[in-house]
C-alpha cells in the first residue's frame, strides 16, 4: 500500500502537467487558467453547501440514538472532494466532482461496508470496559455501563488549612 501511494504521488503530478499541456494547446493559456480558477470557486460552494447538509444529518442522526456512520463517511468525502477542487489540475477536479454526487458516495460506502463487516467480525473480541459480547459491562444489577477510573476523597476541613 505505501507503494500505491509513493507512485500515485509521482504520476499524478506527471498526469495532471501533461493534461495541462494538452488543454493548453486545445484551448490556449487563459482558457485554461480561467477553468482552474472556476473550479476551485464551484469546489468551494460546493464543500460549504454540501458540508452544512452532512453536519445537518450528523446531528439528526446523534439525537435520534444512532451512530452517524454513513454521515461521516459523506463528511470525509465531501472534504476530499473539496481538497481535490482546490488542487489546481484536471485530473484531480474530476475526481473531486465526482466524489460531490451522493449516488456514488453511497456506492463506495457500501463496498468499503461490505469489507470492513468481514475483517471486523473475524478480529471482534472484549476490550477494557467490555462485557463478554462486545457491548459494554454492566453493573451487577444489570443497570447502566460500568466506568472505570479513579477517585481522591477530599476533606473540606483539611483543604481550609492549605
Amino acid at each position: 500500500m505505501p507503494l500505491l501511494f509513493l507512485l500515485l504521488f509521482i504520476a499524478m503530478p506527471i498526469i495532471e502537467i501533461a493534461v495541462f499541456i494538452q488543454a493548453g494547446d486545445l484551448i490556449g493559456l487563459w482558457p485554461t487558467l480561467g477553468i482552474v480558477i472556476v473550479t476551485g470557486v464551484a469546489g468551494t460552494i460546493l464543500l460549504r453547501t454540501q458540508g452544512y447538509g452532512v453536519v445537518g444529518r450528523i446531528r439528526a442522526r446523534m439525537e435520534e440514538g444512532q451512530p452517524p456512520l454513513f454521515e461521516m463517511f459523506e463528511g470525509l468525502c465531501i472534504f476530499a472532494a473539496g481538497l481535490l477542487l482546490l488542487t489546481p489540475g484536471f485530473v484531480t477536479d474530476s475526481i473531486g466532482f465526482l466524489l460531490f454526487l451522493p449516488p456514488l458516495r453511497r456506492l463506495i460506502a457500501v463496498s468499503i461496508a461490505s469489507r470492513v463487516k468481514v475483517h471486523v467480525r473475524a478480529s471482534a473480541s472484549a476490550g477494557p470496559g467490555q462485557g463478554p459480547h462486545g457491548g459494554p459491562r454492566r453493573g451487577p444489577d444489570g443497570g447502566g455501563p460500568v466506568i472505570d477510573g479513579e477517585y481522591e476523597t477530599v476533606d473540606p476541613d483539611r483543604e481550609q488549612l492549605r
